[in-house]
């Protein structure tokens, strides 16, 4: 049985005469350190509203009663302000938690919730090669896409293919309709310096969206065959990445559908729908609760133009209903310039009875330069290519693993690759999303430290002690006695259901690198300090069981981070 089991059972005994659930009891693991917080926390707050009385009175008196009988695993309850606080017996506590690693195995950690969840992320335009900056949001996508399967969750994963967008319309506009993928970011960066000297092109570039919006079929065949060359691409690029999705939205498919008029219809009901002096259909989204006041002069959402075709803002509303009947549990995934777009999308979606997606807004990469950090842009060529980045990162492995003098002992290629890309993808979901990341090859390519080889050695090393020792018999483990080292280990591990959770429930992927390069670390320092292969009968048998259960947990987060499991390196 969990600690958590035990210590819930034991406070509903205790609280008697209140009649307790589990649900009412909740068990929390603080962060500190053990001998000051203990290892798991009662708050004592949410029954106190109940009864009337001080928290720190409740606290005192259930602290009491449970020292008078504790349960087994349990050596002692404090009372600490408004807080029950339990100390373990290590040898229970450590027992039971690889124990339980061990027997649910790849399900270790996981809420095991039910339901269906639907995550869009990455639209990235499909005119060129994706750069650096724009894989932060595939990245970010399908880390959460992976803790909501990891969770129990039926998941969907979504690309918004913007198909039809100026940049699609310059490119076509240059277009022989024989080029290949790697000759879209030349022709764009080119088409884009055009405009530039060249303002009158701007025009061409509305006249063929103009054919797009009345579907003239020879422009169609055209556009759907380029930005099926640009997606084939980025998809093959994406998925050396280990990046999938399940379904790619077009935006082409909202284009003058009856769709778009009963949305204009519904929204006129709310008397909000307003034409402005050019003819434009707008949404007036002043004096509303979101305020747009703060940071707009003029508070409103654009929806259709003169002729009264839809713009993007209005086909979005449409796709983003489209997404919210299919999941309850709805994700997106943006970059913070599009922080204000979001608010007043979701603005438009309240008024017609939606509540939008959830929304993780994610900084930029910024490009590091002799003048200082800037933003990539595509339009000028001033980009890392991620088909460039993950070519380096591999050279790069291999020269480690070459330098190491490891290349006759393991599969080079295969080993190169899992490292190379490891890095490329936890270097980039190690920095939490509101914070911006300023790209240097020497930093994003640091084998040492807080990085993806630094975790993919320690789970390769675990391998390696297993392979050694052979397999260990859970009956013959003795847990007497202890080390303070593997007491840590243990602690450490018990605490990724909870960071997991947290991951999920917050939106944070970076807290599943923070914690596992913690639990790295923790581990490191265990077989620095405890003998595994040379320890004595039983002391070795729970060492061994120790580092098969870490190296469960470890692989558990490397999956949820998309980082690959090496078993040697």
């Amino acid at each position: 049985m969990e600690i958590e089991e035990v210590i819930k059972r034991a406070v509903i005994k205790a609280a008697k005469p209140i009649v307790l659930k589990k649900d009412d009891v909740m068990v929390e693991r603080p962060v500190g350190k053990s001998e000051k917080f203990g290892d798991y926390a009662l708050p004592c707050f949410d029954f106190a509203r109940r009864m009337k009385k001080d928290p720190k009175k409740i606290a005192e008196e259930l602290a009491d009663k449970l020292n008078k009988a504790l349960p087994k695993g349990i050596a002692k309850a404090i009372a600490v302000g408004g807080y029950v606080n339990f100390s373990v017996d290590k040898s229970a506590f450590l027992q039971a938690t690889v124990e339980k690693i061990l027997a649910e195995k790849e399900k270790y950690g996981s809420l095991q919730l039910k339901g269906k969840a639907l995550i869009e992320h990455t639209s990235i335009n499909p005119n060129a090669s994706p750069h650096v900056g724009r894989v932060r949001s595939a990245i970010i996508g399908d880390i959460l896409a992976r803790l909501l399967k990891f969770h129990g969750y039926n998941t969907e994963i979504h690309y918004y293919v913007n198909d039809v967008s100026k940049q699609i319309a310059l490119l076509l506009l240059a277009a022989k309709g024989n080029e290949s993928f790697d000759d879209l970011l030349n022709l764009y960066v080119a088409m884009a310096g055009r405009m530039e000297a060249e303002p009158e092109l701007e025009q061409k570039v509305f006249e063929i969206l103009e054919k797009v919006e009345s579907k003239d079929k020879e422009t169609l065949d055209k556009l759907n065959k380029l930005v099926k060359v640009a997606v084939e691409g980025q998809k093959k690029i994406l998925a050396r990445l280990g990046i999938f999705y399940d379904f790619f939205d077009y935006e082409s498919m909202y284009l003058k559908t009856n769709r778009l008029k009963e949305i204009l219809k519904q929204l006129e009901k709310t008397k909000r729908l307003k034409k402005d002096v050019e003819g434009r259909t707008i949404l007036d989204q002043s004096r509303m609760k979101w305020h747009f006041e703060n940071e707009m002069k003029s508070p409103i959402l654009v929806l259709t133009r003169s002729d009264g075709t839809g713009l993007y803002p209005l086909r979005d509303i449409a796709y983003t209903i489209d997404k919210l009947k299919i999941a309850p549990t709805n994700i997106i995934v943006l970059g913070e310039d599009q922080k204000l777009y979001f608010k007043q999308l979701s603005a438009a979606l309240e008024l017609l009875g939606y509540i939008a997606p959830r929304v993780v807004h994610y900084s930029h990469i910024l490009l590091a330069t002799k003048k200082g950090a800037k933003r990539m842009a595509t339009r000028r060529g001033e980009v890392v290519l991620v088909s460039d980045f993950i070519k380096e990162a591999i050279k790069k492995a291999e020269a480690e693993v070459r330098k190491r003098k490891r290349e006759s002992k393991v599969n080079l290629k295969k080993v190169s690759e899992a490292i190379g890309i490891g890095a490329v993808r936890y270097s980039i979901a190690k920095v939490e999303q509101n914070k911006s990341i300023i790209f240097d090859w020497q930093e994003a390519l640091n084998f040492e430290g807080n990085s993806a080889p630094y975790l993919q050695y320690s789970y390769a090393r675990a391998s390696s002690i297993l392979k050694k020792a052979g397999e260990a018999k859970e009956g013959e483990a003795s847990y007497e006695n202890i080390d303070d080292k593997e007491y840590a280990l243990a602690r450490e591990m018990a605490s990724f259901r909870e960071i997991a959770g947290s991951a999920l429930d917050q939106l944070r992927p970076h807290l599943l690198c923070n914690y596992s390069y913690r639990l790295a670390q923790t581990f490191n320092d265990f077989y620095e300090s405890c003998p595994v292969l040379n320890a004595k009968a039983g002391v070795k048998e729970r060492r061994m069981l120790l580092v098969r259960a870490f190296k469960q947990v470890l692989a558990n987060a490397l999956n949820l981070m998309g980082v690959p499991l090496l078993e040697a390196m």
